[in-house]
């Protein structure tokens, strides 16, 4: 049976495991921790909430990182007694994974771990199509959520790039009701909403968990939508080997593509200058 497999038991591995079996497309979760008794029981908490939801999603709980090799996703998340995998127990971590078989792609959900998402693309050679930052991706709720308050709608397409913790949103091409935001919000409104956002960095655990079971899940179906997440590669908005979030064609467990989003000049030069 295909799996999903999430390293780390803390709280966002535990929101992206609950995510991912309350939404019931993920047949099975492998939650793997080094506290096999807490993942057992994060495991057990979640499986008893199949029956309420109406979800039959297995999962699992399981002590030894190699027991990952074979799923067909793998998300690094957060331990329960040293939280986030990070620097060299992180790069360790995935080095082992991928000495052991494992050809899965790789989705980074601690806020933390974009030094390692880069770190896994230049120290180990990952191809950048298997490696996906997905922290970020909540960013972009909040962002559409300040703006559609700004508004008093609750529909708004806008777009947000950068490198955590810094971000940049794409105001000039942003849109609410079919009209442009520019010409419905004054620029220092929008110069202060994209100020604020710093402040709701680092995302919380279940913000994290929702946008990784979105992206896990876009990796093994496919999706129609563009997806914002952080890659690394020639994404021609910063440094060659940086990791910058845009939007992202996921399929075929894979990157499919990116787009360069429409950004004014100064708007790019902000991007280009936190990236580079």
């Amino acid at each position: 049976m295909s799996f999903v497999a999430i390293l780390g038991a803390g709280p966002v591995g535990a929101a992206t495991a609950e995510s991912l079996a309350r939404r019931g497309r993920i047949r099975a979760v492998r939650i793997v921790d080094a506290d096999a008794q807490v993942a057992a029981g994060k495991a057990l908490d979640i499986s008893q909430a199949g029956p309420i939801t109406g979800v039959d999603t297995r999962v699992t709980a399981a002590a030894d990182p190699l027991s990952a090799t074979g799923a067909s996703v793998i998300v690094i998340a957060d331990t329960v007694k040293d939280g986030e995998w990070t620097g060299d127990a992180g790069l360790s971590l995935v080095e082992q994974l991928v000495r052991a078989g494992a050809a899965a792609p790789i989705v980074f959900a601690g806020p933390s771990q974009t030094p390692l998402l880069e770190a896994c693309a230049r120290d180990l050679k990952l191809a950048p199509h298997r490696l996906i930052g997905s922290a970020s991706s909540a960013i972009v709720g909040t962002a559409r959520s300040l703006a559609g308050m700004e508004l008093g709608l609750s529909s708004v397409e806008l777009t947000v790039v950068g490198r955590p913790p810094r971000f940049v949103v794409g105001w000039s091409a942003a849109s609410a009701a079919g009209s442009l935001i520019v010409d419905r919000v004054p620029a220092h409104r929008l110069l202060a909403i994209s100020e604020s956002i710093a402040r709701f960095w680092p995302p919380g655990p279940c913000a994290i968990g929702s946008a990784t079971a979105t992206i896990v899940e876009a990796l093994i179906f496919g999706s129609r939508r563009m997806h914002p997440a952080l890659i690394v590669g020639q994404h021609g908005l910063g440094a060659a080997g940086s990791a910058v979030m845009m939007p992202l064609e996921l399929g075929r467990l894979r990157v499919l593509s990116h787009v360069v989003p429409s950004l004014s000049p100064q708007e790019r030069t902000a991007v280009l200058r936190e990236t580079s």
